[in-house]
């Protein structure tokens, strides 16, 4: 064999070599010019079930540390009851916390990142200096839907300058009875006046491409974030308001006045849907499968994913957490694809990993809950940008981009305006004739 065609087989061998190499590096779920749907089965394909079930769980930043992330593959981490990094923290504060609980995220096997998500229900409004807006049932009077769209805007650049891409609002439930403690969340006892607020839906999330499909979820953009509505479905029309407990209705009650403005919310691209603690009939929601499924999933054909509120399988039985291992079951199999734990998420992933390994919970039910959060991450260009930066931090509490808030007063049988938030920002507090 000559010295030239030795040089040019070895060549050729080379460059098969170069080639299955660069085949080897190619992994389709980190090429965003795939279809989000093709990036989801790849990345699904290659998961194991530890990995699928980590992704299901969400849990509070007092458990959570880079480690915890990266060891369990957690899908999820959550501020509740206004727990924050530091007393008085600043964005930057909350950019690096986050980055931290990111960086171990990204840092697993497949470097799933981790999606964060907080309570911002009238602005963001568990963090320091932040701008908050006025309380659900004083903008529900405006009837102004323009103005709701204004405020999840402003809402959401406040959230993205602490480096968060989640909130849990709105809420959207319907108030039937002023003695429910919670009438204040309610834009209205009128679901029609329910159903035009979830105009804030596109504020937070983005206005929906021309081309959007019903139902999938759409966040559009490093200043939006992705909504959650809640509480599905009853919570404002309990018995006596009783906080948490059943709504008594039929069926046609049910959807014609609370499950609206859920209608609503999906059609808007929301990217996920919060489970109420309450009842319907004395079923809890959150092993409802009717409804979550049935009619959620199925007939509305919400494709985002569900969520369970703070520890609400652990209220399946009475008491709480008497038999968690029949909660997870019964909250799973109902359609619920992610669990705020937000605690004992070992015991949550231990029970729920031997439900699936005894056939008890199906794989292909596993499949579709994380199938739905990946959806979301993808969707959402996380898996592009997973970490915060602080270019948006001096948006924190900026007056800039604030709406005009008008508090409404009634003199001499007619409507008069302030503008309530701007006279609030100069340091005169606001006034107004009986």
């Amino acid at each position: 064999m000559s010295r030239v065609l030795v040089v040019e087989v070895i060549g050729i061998l080379w460059l098969w070599v170069w080639i299955a190499m660069v085949e080897a590096e190619y992994v389709k779920y980190k090429d965003p010019k795939q279809p989000v749907g093709a990036r989801v089965k790849d990345l699904l394909s290659r998961m194991t079930l530890e990995e699928k079930i980590g992704q299901m769980a969400q849990i509070d930043r007092s458990v959570a540390s880079p480690a915890v992330m990266k060891t369990n593959s957690i899908g999820s981490v959550l501020s509740g009851g206004g727990s924050a990094p530091l007393p008085e923290a600043t964005a930057e504060d909350w950019v690096n916390m986050i980055n931290g609980f990111q960086n171990g995220s990204l840092s697993s096997r497949l470097g799933i990142p981790m999606i964060y998500g907080i309570d911002a229900v009238h602005g963001h409004n568990n963090v320091y200096n932040a701008t908050i807006f006025p309380h659900n049932v004083g903008l529900g009077a405006t009837r102004d839907p323009n103005l709701m769209k204004r405020i999840g805007s402003a809402t959401a650049l406040e959230v993205r300058a602490t480096g968060i891409p989640y909130v849990f609002a709105p809420c959207i439930a319907v108030c039937r009875d002023p003695r429910w403690g919670r009438c204040y969340e309610s834009y209205s006892e009128d679901h029609k006046i329910v159903e035009d607020m979830t105009e804030i839906i596109l504020g937070l999330q983005g206005d929906l491409p021309a081309n959007s499909r019903k139902g999938v979820p759409y966040v559009g953009g490093k200043k939006k974030v992705a909504a959650c509505a809640k509480h599905f479905v009853g919570d404002g029309g309990t018995t006596k308001g009783i906080n948490e407990n059943n709504t008594v209705t039929d069926k046609h009650g049910l959807l014609s006045i609370h499950m609206p403005a859920y209608s609503d919310s999906i059609i808007k691209g929301v990217s996920t849907i919060m489970v109420s603690y309450s009842s319907w009939n004395g079923d809890k929601m959150h092993a409802n499968r009717e409804l979550i499924t049935g009619f959620l999933k199925n007939t509305l054909k919400f494709k985002g994913f569900v969520i369970s509120d703070w520890q609400g399988i652990d209220r399946i039985t009475s008491p709480p957490h008497a038999n968690y291992s029949y909660s997870i079951q019964a909250a799973i199999q109902a359609g619920i694809d992610m669990v705020m734990v937000p605690f004992n998420y070992t015991e949550f992933i231990d029970d729920l990993t031997y439900l699936v390994k005894k056939n008890v919970i199906t794989i292909d039910r596993i499949d579709d809950a994380v199938g739905r959060i990946l959806f979301v991450k993808f969707s959402m260009g996380l898996f592009e940008n997973p970490l915060a930066d602080f270019s948006l931090v001096n948006e924190l509490g900026s007056q800039v981009l604030m709406p005009t808030i008008w508090a409404i007063s009634v003199v001499g049988g007619q409507l008069h305006g302030k503008d309530l938030l701007a006279t609030t920002i100069q340091g005169e507090p606001p006034s107004f004739q009986p």
